[in-house]
């Protein structure tokens, strides 16, 4: 250990080790194969960077990224360390002169790819070479049960054995759960390892999921608050990368993008410019990351939900590797569900391996969901206790207040079990909401005692107690591509009243100066509509409508949607002109343009009169006003009555909302059965035209469920 000490600080400039560092180099120095499962930042590729140069071989390291060779690589040769590296980037001359060097002795660290190692002629070329060490990165690659499973790590252990001589094999990963350590032992047949598990813990990041955030607003405004940070923004497709970048880019931010869609050259020059500070965040899929060792990340911001913690804990985790205050941010949203969902059905998944892929997303979805720690909920799921339910460092903990929802719980498990424990959270939110929904008649739910008891909420809000039900092991959730809600035991004693659920949840924010003279402008704006309605004030909108509008500043019909006391009737009598208010103050308050007045009748006359000048009116598309008053709870039928337009027009609408990205839940307009049998007759007729298909099936399936079935199916845009 004196050579290894003395070596880490000519070549390093280290003069101590992270935790478990130690106890792993001393293994690999003592002739044992190790296992080392270390956080993003906790230091691994030294691990096996100062054995290599030890040891009296050459170390061989297996790594999955281009990217992580050569960053690696480059950061050795620049500190005296002799490395090399081989992949698919080099010629055949290439990777034979750097062979040729390793042979000489002039390499000490040799970095190749897993798929390298399928090559027979490549192999042998590594067998003559004297290897005292083979380190595997990225060593959770190996299971099929890990989050990132790739065919060609099953190859290394066949390979390993076939050697004349068996060096040490010494393998790492940030994130494996007790099944992928299991698989890692036993796919690269480790021999009795010594396994070193550092605590997941990264106490330096700030852990906060959002839910029913405008994504793109948000993201905006908080890179408009850290200017000067570096900071990667995930999103779960190439689209939503392409977008997300779009729009940043017209607000003139620092950014670049990054998914398996661009051109090598693109993508190698964006994450130079990114590493090298030239460019302040990265606007990518989960292509991008691994092995960047960049270590200013001061946010990593999730656009969309990832499909299991063991990903969303490696992506956050390359924040604040430099040990600064660092923030991870999810910003979720229920449409994420549905994305994970179809990557896992249309991934070619065995079907066990599809089970333990909707159990992970279980996983993280009752994360997305908890009142509980953040930080205690991540380290649960990779089996470490955590000492205490409040880390005072993630958005659970902080400013947090109890709040009694036994008496929500209470007819959310009597509304289930009328149902009888057979559907999901949607069509129950419908049902205890009191949805006039054309599936929840034909089922004869609205005969049910629950049905319309929880009508003083929206069904998102339900929808979201029954996620935190879920969450906190009252209820369970089926897997798979239709999951069920089911009571658990731990339910019962709360139905017959012996029990109380409480939960944490975030303290109101007081309200400030800025949102009192809001408030006042709100008012004014009230009175003067009911003076000319002749109605009182409150039959406009309640003081807590009013308040909540400050509190919430929406600045789009949906957001406004979302304020408690403001329906679909109401925001088409009224909401535009208190949108005015809200957006002239929130603009105002932003570019620092309205003057300090001398009272708040000033500000007031101000701000109306900044209304009446506006000539432009930010107006909805009709086509999202009938989605909105869908997903409010109405019927089409109900919808076409209200908006006094044909129920087609309506399907047309909803048709039209779907195809522009707004959620639905399918089965409210096509059964199953419908569904197969216009799928059948796709399978023969084709997709071209519509008449053909309609005619082939029976009259009492309409054009709608046509389009309905080929949207659900992805087989008509």
């Amino acid at each position: 250990m004196e050579s290894a000490l003395a070596a880490m600080a000519q070549y390093f400039g280290y003069q101590d080790f992270k935790p478990g560092q130690r106890e792993i180099i001393d293994g690999i120095l003592d002739s044992r194969d190790v296992i080392g499962v270390m956080p993003t930042g906790g230091g691994k590729s030294l691990c096996y960077q100062l054995p290599g140069l030890v040891l009296s071989g050459i170390t061989l390291v297996i790594s999955p990224l281009i990217a992580l060779m050569k960053d690696q690589v480059d950061a050795l040769n620049n500190q005296g360390v002799p490395a090399s590296f081989i992949n698919s980037s080099l010629n055949l001359s290439e990777i034979q002169a750097r062979l040729k060097l390793a042979y000489n002795g002039e390499v000490k660290l040799l970095y190749i790819a897993p798929e390298r190692l399928d090559s027979k002629d490549f192999t042998r070329l590594l067998y003559n070479l004297p290897i005292s060490l083979i380190a595997i990165d990225e060593a959770h690659c190996v299971s099929q049960w890990g989050h990132d499973f790739r065919p060609s790590y099953l190859n290394i252990r066949s390979w390993i054995e076939a050697m004349k001589n068996r060096p040490v094999v010494a393998a790492f990963t940030a994130t494996a759960t007790t099944r992928v350590r299991q698989d890692i032992i036993e796919n690269l047949g480790l021999k009795q390892p010594k396994t070193i598990i550092n605590s997941f813990n990264r106490p330096n990041l700030y852990f906060a999921v959002n839910k029913g955030v405008d994504r793109i607003r948000y993201i905006s405004n908080y890179i408009d608050k850290h200017p000067n940070q570096s900071g990667i923004i995930y999103a779960a497709t190439r689209k939503e990368v392409e977008n997300i970048f779009e729009q940043l880019l017209t607000k003139n931010y620092s950014v670049a993008k990054y998914h398996a869609g661009l051109k090598t050259e693109e993508r190698t020059k964006n994450q130079e410019d990114f590493l090298h500070d030239r460019i302040k965040v990265m606007i990518a899929t989960n292509a991008f990351g691994m092995g960047i060792d960049k270590s200013n990340i001061s946010f990593v911001i999730h656009h969309n939900m990832p499909r299991h913690l063991e990903a969303y804990y490696q992506e956050a985790g390359r924040a604040g590797r430099d040990g600064q205050p660092a923030e991870c941010i999810l910003l979720y949203h229920p449409s994420d569900i549905q994305i994970q969902k179809y990557f896992i059905e249309n991934a070619n998944l065995a079907e066990k391996r599809k089970i333990s892929e909707y159990e992970k997303l279980k996983n993280i979805i009752d994360y997305c969901h908890s009142p509980r720690c953040l930080r205690e909920n991540i380290l649960k799921y990779f089996g470490e206790l955590s000492t205490s339910d409040n880390c005072d460092n993630c958005a659970n903990c902080k400013e947090q207040e109890i709040v009694d929802i036994t008496i929500e719980a209470q007819k959310i498990f009597s509304c289930i079990i009328r149902m009888r424990e057979q559907y999901g959270s949607k069509i129950i939110a419908a049902v205890l909401k009191g949805s006039q929904q054309k599936r929840v008649f034909e089922l004869g739910f609205e005969k049910l005692s629950t049905y319309g008891i929880m009508n003083n909420l929206t069904m998102p809000q339900i929808t979201e107690y029954i996620n935190i039900l879920a969450a906190e092991d009252f209820l369970t959730i089926t897997n798979g591509q239709y999951p069920v809600v089911k009571m658990k035991s731990k339910a019962l004693p709360v139905l017959r009243g012996q029990e109380k659920i409480l939960i944490r949840r975030p303290k109101a924010t007081e309200t400030t100066v800025y949102e009192n003279e809001l408030f006042e402008a709100l008012r004014n704006l009230r009175q003067e509509i009911a003076q000319q309605q002749g109605v009182p004030p409150y039959v406009i909108f309640a003081d807590k409508t009013l308040w909540e509008m400050c509190e919430y500043l929406p600045l789009n019909v949906e957001a406004m949607l979302c304020i408690n006391g403001v329906g679909q009737v109401k925001f088409e009598r009224y909401g535009e002109k208190f949108l005015e208010i809200i957006k002239n103050y929130t603009e105002a308050n932003l570019q620092g343009s309205i003057e300090n007045s001398q009272n708040n009748d000033t500000s007031i006359e101000s701000t109306n009169s900044k209304t009446k000048k506006k000539t432009k009116e930010s107006k909805t598309p009709t086509h999202v006003l009938s989605w909105q008053m869908y997903q409010e709870g109405k019927s089409l039928s109900d919808i076409s009555k209200v908006r006094e337009l044909k129920i087609t027009t309506i399907e047309e609408h909803i048709i039209k909302a779907v195809q522009n990205g707004y959620s639905v839940e399918w089965y409210d307009f096509i059964t199953p059965e419908t569904e197969a049998k216009v799928l059948e007759k796709v399978n023969t007729i084709g997709v071209e035209k519509l008449k053909p298909i309609k005619e082939s099936l029976p009259d009492k399936i309409s054009y709608f469920d046509i389009k309905i079935a080929l949207l659900k199916n992805e087989l008509k845009k």
